[in-house]
């Protein structure tokens, strides 16, 4: 047997006495691979509980009156990648009496604050337009915070057909 050969098989010879004395830590690292791969496969996604909770945090737990806002999304989504909304407050916009925020909220997308707007008296007008994606079909409730205190709200129930937020 050469000197060459002669390695070649202690190496190989310590390579399986590695595997072999050591099967504890390769299934622990394979193992753990396996899990983390489900936890970050798994997606997140809100729930209607922690929508009322992001809902009571940007209120402060005032109370919600219905009217003023107009939350204009499509009742029926074919696509949830891109979603237009449009939230429009009936306000005159004046020093006096102007919209201050506006919110939109969801209940299963991965985050349940979906966007918040901040708003003066020289915005102009108390209307907000975006795009967003859709995990599935959910309510969407935009809120509207008015310059004295008061906050306003509008909801509609949207059905998605081809989900988004899922990868």
């Amino acid at each position: 047997m050469s000197e060459r050969t002669g390695a070649r098989a202690a190496a190989r010879a310590a390579a399986i006495a590695m595997r072999i004395a050591r099967p504890e830590r390769r299934a622990l690292i394979v193992a753990a691979g396996a899990a983390g791969a489900l936890l970050l496969a798994r997606p997140s996604r809100a729930t209607p509980a922690a929508m009322t909770a992001a809902i009571n945090a940007f209120t402060g737990g005032a109370v919600l009156r219905e009217g003023r806002v107009k939350l204009d999304i499509p009742v029926l989504v074919e696509n949830g990648n891109v979603v237009p909304v449009s939230v429009e407050v009936q306000s005159p916009m004046s020093a006096a009496d102007h919209v201050t925020r506006i919110a939109v909220f969801n209940e299963k997308n991965p985050q349940p604050d979906v966007a918040i707007f901040e708003l003066g008296p020289h915005s102009g007008s108390a209307r907000v337009a975006f795009r967003m994606r859709m995990a599935e079909s959910q309510r969407i409730t935009a809120i509207a915070r008015l310059s004295d205190g008061s906050y306003w709200t509008s909801a509609v129930d949207v059905i998605v057909t081809l989900a988004a937020c899922l990868e």
